[in-house]
């Protein structure tokens, strides 16, 4: 009578599930360097605008993919949100101080349409 509930995968669980399974936490260390390394723009850059909007926006796609199957935690949509008002203010600045670079970095982080 009090057996075990059975699973029923829709596509928010597997994709929890997934997530999971790449580490579970925000951003591991090897996939920081990797978009460290991808995004730089010189040989010692780690906090250019674009390292900083490429870190920013993986982990806005990560709270995304979080907020999807937990509705009610606020804290983290409250983080969610700072992040992406940050990330904006990074891409005016960029936007202002070097076009053709804010162009470039929005296509090949696919931002805008």
């Amino acid at each position: 009578m009090y057996g075990a509930r059975p699973v029923v995968w829709t596509k928010l669980s597997k994709a929890y599930w997934l997530l999971r399974e790449k580490g579970g936490s925000m951003l591991q260390k090897e996939q920081k360097q990797g978009l460290i390394a991808k995004f730089k723009t010189h040989e010692k850059d780690s906090g250019s605008c674009e390292v900083q909007v490429a870190i920013q926006t993986e982990r806005i796609n990560y709270l995304t993919e979080h907020l999807k199957m937990h509705k009610k935690d606020h804290s983290s949509r409250r983080g969610l949100l700072k992040l992406v008002g940050s990330r904006r203010h990074l891409l005016e600045y960029l936007k202002k101080q070097d076009y053709d670079r804010y162009k470039t970095l929005i296509d090949r982080l696919k931002l805008r349409k």
